[in-house]
């Protein structure tokens, strides 16, 4: 899987206590399970529910093409709300 994201927008999601992690960060979302949901049609975008840094996070992304092919553009996260680790639960 390939990933990008905004660098500034990264860095002030890592620099935001609620928040505490980056864009950056969030990519290990993708290397366990994951629970994932289509958020909204226009544009195409996807969350995504798993653990990043032993916490359960939720990200939004879409999937975007370039000449290399499929990647991952990574859009926003936040900490699981209780819905959301809910629904990773029953998922998993």
């Amino acid at each position: 899987m390939r990933f990008k994201y905004d660098n500034k927008k990264s860095e002030q999601l890592k620099n935001n206590p609620k928040r505490g992690i980056g864009l950056d960060d969030a990519q290990e979302l993708f290397e366990h399970y994951y629970y994932e949901d289509l958020r909204c049609d226009d544009p195409t975008q996807y969350s995504a529910t798993g653990w990043v840094q032993g916490k359960l996070y939720t990200v939004i992304y879409e999937q975007r093409h370039d000449h290399e092919g499929l990647y991952y553009h990574l859009v926003t996260l936040w900490k699981a709300t209780k819905q959301e680790v809910r629904n990773y639960a029953e998922k998993s």
